[in-house]
């Protein structure tokens, strides 16, 4: 049996985030998925799928993504139910997401989705050339050891 989901859209709104009585977070989240075709009139539809994320990425996608953000969603199609208030039993289909991609950056604005947050350069080799021009010479310390601690390394 397989039941996966890849989903490449925009946040519909800032994401919900919430915590159980547990202390396990939880947010909630609607994706705009562009449909890959027009309608009859030549208009782009595009499909709300609603989502639901745990844990980290739940806090991480609250803290660095709102409203219009990019985002690549990976994971599976779940459906429960539940007796509302009136006792009616209510149907819910999800994407429970087990990893998100932030396919832009947190300050990126809206105007500028044709790079969909990246930088495209047209010539990186001159880019590069005027980049280490600009830079000091990291060999001018004529081979002297650097003085690096613990605190100074990512890893």
């Amino acid at each position: 049996m397989m039941n996966r989901v890849v989903l490449v859209g925009r946040l519909t709104k800032d994401p919900d985030l919430r915590y159980t009585p547990n202390g396990v977070a939880v947010a909630n989240f609607t994706v705009a998925v562009n449909r890959p075709f027009s309608n009859q009139q030549g208009d782009r539809e595009a499909d709300f799928i609603n989502c639901v994320v745990w844990r980290r990425a739940a806090e991480n996608l609250a803290n660095f993504m709102k409203k219009g953000s990019l985002i690549g969603v990976d994971g599976r199609i779940q459906t429960r139910s539940f007796d509302n208030q009136e006792g009616k039993r209510v149907f819910i289909t999800e994407v429970v997401a087990e990893t998100i991609q932030f396919l832009e950056s947190k300050g990126s604005s809206q105007g500028d989705r044709g790079s969909a947050g990246f930088q495209t350069n047209q010539n990186p080799s001159q880019n590069n050339y005027d980049r280490r021009n600009n830079e000091e010479d990291p060999f001018a310390n004529n081979g002297e050891p650097i003085d690096l601690s613990d605190d100074d390394l990512p890893f």
